[in-house]
């Protein structure tokens, strides 16, 4: 099986776990039965969102969803049946440092739901502590193994945040993610490669500038990877600032599609959770916003495919 994932792919992930118990519910671990079905219903609202979006014209063939075993198992095994795209989360959820939520376990639990895609979310940054690192890098390589071994597709997520010292030198958050971070991340991924991390698809935050969209691409296919995607992620941020990070990736090849959630349901849950919205309500909500990325991102691509073609004429 050749690594990567070329396709165009466009998820709808809602796999956030205790942040989001916490704050859309006000709920915090250990979450009783009680709390825990609340929030595996608000999860299935979204999955209705996704399925409405389906029926309604995303391409079944290139979009998909993300979502936790904790709070969405039934969600989960019927998106299989259905013959969705599906990718699960591996990672332990609210600690810096990644490790497995099942330990040793992971296996069985990849192999029990047969996603199509078995994703890692990880804070990488290669000023961190590197022992940190090492650490890190010895578990995404088990996994990446395993993976592969069985002709599994792996999903990177990865988020880079800034070190205090990096933060100071450069100013304060924004001029961290404009004039730091695109590098970093570059940095990053030749790292996590070098230890024998081997994604198909890479999931990676937002850029403003072209150029740093192209580093990353090169970053990712180097070495013989061609064939490795990256989808850029919404970070919760305003439709606005998500609608410009999918223009800026969609002009870019090898950026195959994205990943953006809480931009797309997070309002609507809360509205749900206050009784605002009922389930259809909220479904077509969700749908409505995920078939709007959807539009944003293939009007972008197809504009960048004409460009390319009057250049090559």
């Amino acid at each position: 099986m050749k690594l990567g994932y070329s396709k165009p792919l466009y998820i709808l992930p809602f796999d956030h776990r205790h942040s989001y118990g916490a704050e859309v519910f006000g709920f915090h671990e250990p979450m009783s039965p009680e709390q825990t079905a609340v929030v595996a219903e608000s999860k299935q609202v979204i999955y209705e969102g996704y399925k409405l979006a389906v029926s309604q014209g995303a391409p079944v063939d290139k979009s998909g969803i993300l979502v936790d075993e904790e709070f969405g198992a039934a969600v989960l095994r019927d998106a299989r049946q259905q013959g969705y795209i599906v990718a699960m989360p591996t990672e332990k959820s609210g600690q810096h440092e990644f490790d497995f939520e099942y330990g040793d376990q992971f296996g069985a639990h990849v192999d029990e739901f047969d996603p199509t895609f078995t994703k890692v979310l990880v804070r990488y940054n290669p000023a961190s502590d590197k022992e940190l690192n090492a650490r890190q890098l010895e578990r995404l390589k088990r996994l990446s193994d395993y993976l592969h071994e069985r002709g599994r597709l792996y999903m990177f997520e990865m988020l880079v945040p800034a070190e205090p010292d990096q933060l100071e030198a450069c100013g304060g958050q924004k001029q961290y993610d404009d004039q730091v971070r695109p590098g970093l991340m570059v940095q990053a991924i030749r790292e996590i490669q070098d230890a024998g991390v081997e994604p198909d698809v890479w999931k990676i935050e937002g850029l403003d500038r072209r150029e740093d969209c192209v580093n990353i691409v090169e970053a990712a296919r180097r070495g013989g990877r061609e064939h490795v995607g990256c989808i850029v992620l919404g970070r919760g941020e305003s439709e606005q600032k998500v609608v410009e990070w999918l223009q800026t990736a969609a002009d870019v090849p090898g950026f195959i599609g994205f990943a953006v959630g809480r931009s797309t349901f997070l309002q609507t849950i809360v509205d749900f959770r206050a009784g605002k919205l009922d389930k259809e309500a909220s479904a077509r909500q969700i749908a409505e916003r995920f078939l709007n990325w959807i539009e944003i991102f293939e009007t972008a691509r197809d504009k960048q495919l004409i460009a390319g073609g009057s250049r090559g004429a």
